[in-house]
């Protein structure tokens, strides 16, 4: 029995060697894979890079902020004419403003060109452009990024217990786990060598840019127009209430007659009783244009940015000029060049075409490096060793269920879309300029017939008068003779506005409407 334990005891210890020579390559196996791990990066192969998608439309905003509408308005009396109405109506951020500066305790005197340079520094629309101006040009540089090499620096430290039993070492002579713990520091570059849809996608962020500029200075052509409209609007009101103003005096006076006339028994009380309606309803039309004038001087107030509860008023009056050193052709042609909208969309749709060749790029291979180089070891003073990797990729699209086609399918449609917002573009500008001159033409003979009506009217008022005061009539023509001159002041105040807005309403319409006012509008 002895002898067998010691037989068996001898079987065990020559054993022993057999199992270590087994065991140790296993482990040896399981510390160079760790040691692999900790020197290997884990950077993996990726997929082609894809593009981002075009937005169908390339317009920054919504259509017509700033509108110039004309309407005729019927004669209200048989010796008046058909007249032009013509409205600004201002919309979105142009209707707003950042106030700025501090309030004055004085009225304050503005002029136009006060009011519009405040307006391209303090409106809305101009800021929300120049935000669209800076975030584009942020989209350029993230895809510039692509094409240019990144470069990081990590670190780590890494504590890591595995179990072996899990690579089938199930002995007892060997511990069921073991801890390793190691260091590592490196640098990683990345460089894209040829990857063609980045490339294209960084030239449509740079047409985008290009887009949004000319969008941030067609707004300030929008912001003349916006704040100019609403200037000449304010002033042709300021005229209609003091030309009321004026007839309320009118008015007054040939009350006080009549009223002293019916006192002195030459006179029917009717007409007492006529003229001072006719006196109430002056001052009724002065109360309404007061409160028109306030209105309007809110909303330049809010468009040009005045500090909040600024009293101010306009001091420019622009009589009438005939239009001279522009026609149709010569407007056509400056209008193609310097409409900064048309340009916007002309770029806007290179954007598109870029965004095209991007998606039809994903089908090409691409050709990237990856490389890291530092230091690993088990503690950062011991047993550090430099170490580096080197990797050479090519990327080569196989089979992706269709998305690529997918993509040049969107990828088109907003190309299509925005080459119809250029010729729209093109159209819309032809138009402008066009509907310009109609309304200068229309404005300049209606300024000159205005005129001739309102020196009749008021002749005839003071004949009405003189008739009233010899006793030759009552107050019935003295009414309708006011009634007169107040329709024919307001129609040649009307004319010259009208006249006025076409001109600046031909500055927008050809572009650059901060150079080209000034040689249009003068007083």
């Amino acid at each position: 029995m002895k002898q067998a334990r010691q037989n068996s005891s001898a079987r065990r210890v020559a054993a022993a060697p057999s199992l270590v020579r087994v065991c140790l390559p296993l482990l040896a196996a399981g510390l160079l894979g760790n040691a692999a791990r900790a020197q290997t990066p884990t950077q993996q192969i990726t997929g082609p890079t894809r593009p981002q998608p075009v937005p169908l439309s390339g317009r920054a905003e919504p259509a017509n902020p700033v509108t110039v509408l004309q309407q005729t308005t019927p004669a209200g009396t048989p010796g008046s004419v058909d007249t032009l109405n013509t409205t600004v109506t201002v919309q979105g951020p142009y209707a707003g403003s950042r106030p700025d500066g501090t309030l004055a305790p004085d009225t304050l005197p503005l002029t136009l060109d006060a009011a519009l340079k405040m307006g391209l520094r303090n409106n809305l629309g101009r800021l929300s452009q120049d935000a669209g101006v800076q975030q584009a040009e942020g989209q350029r540089l993230a895809a510039r990024s692509a094409l240019l090499p990144n470069i990081n620096i990590g670190a780590a430290e890494v504590f890591s217990k595995e179990n072996l039993r899990t690579a089938g070492l199930k002995t007892s002579l060997v511990p069921p786990s073991v801890v390793f713990n190691y260091d590592d520091l490196r640098g990683l570059l990345q460089q894209s060598v040829l990857d063609l849809v980045s490339i294209h996608q960084f030239h449509g962020a740079t047409e985008q840019v290009k887009s949004t500029v000319a969008n941030a200075r067609n707004a300030r052509d929008l912001i003349v127009l916006a704040a100019g409209g609403t200037y000449l609007q304010l002033t042709a009101t300021r005229a209609r209430l003091d030309a009321s103003n004026a007839q309320v005096e009118y008015a007054k006076s040939v009350f006080n007659r009549a009223r002293d006339q019916y006192d002195a028994g030459l006179a029917a009380k009717l007409d007492a009783t006529r003229a001072e309606v006719q006196l109430e309803t002056e001052e009724q039309r002065s109360i309404s244009l007061q409160a028109d004038l306030d209105t309007q001087s809110l909303r330049l107030a809010r468009i040009i940015g005045l500090p909040i509860g600024q009293k101010f008023v306009a001091t420019d009056v622009y009589g009438f000029q005939p239009l001279t050193g522009f026609n149709l052709d010569t407007a056509l042609e400056r209008a193609m060049t310097h409409r900064q909208d048309l340009v916007a969309a002309a770029a806007s749709m290179r954007a598109a075409e870029a965004g095209v060749k991007a998606a039809r790029s994903e089908r090409l291979p691409s050709v990237a490096i990856r490389a890291d180089a530092g230091i690993a070891g088990v503690a950062p003073t011991q047993t550090s060793l430099g170490v580096y990797t080197v990797q050479g990729i090519v990327t080569i699209p196989v089979y992706n269920g269709g998305r690529i086609a997918g993509d040049e399918k969107q990828a088109d449609a907003a190309r299509t879309q925005r080459r119809a917002e250029y010729e729209d573009a093109r159209a819309q500008v032809d138009q402008d300029v066009r509907q310009a001159f109609i309304q200068l033409n229309a404005a300049e003979s209606q300024v000159k017939l205005a005129e001739r009506n309102r020196v009749l009217a008021h002749e005839s008022l003071t004949q009405s008068v003189d008739r009233f005061v010899a006793g030759v009539t009552d107050t019935v023509e003295v009414v309708q003779a006011e009634q007169a001159v107040v329709q024919a002041d307001d129609e040649q105040i009307t004319a010259l506005y009208e006249h006025n807005l076409a001109k600046l309403s031909l500055a927008r319409a050809m572009g650059a409407a901060e150079e080209t006012l000034p040689q249009l509008l003068r007083k």
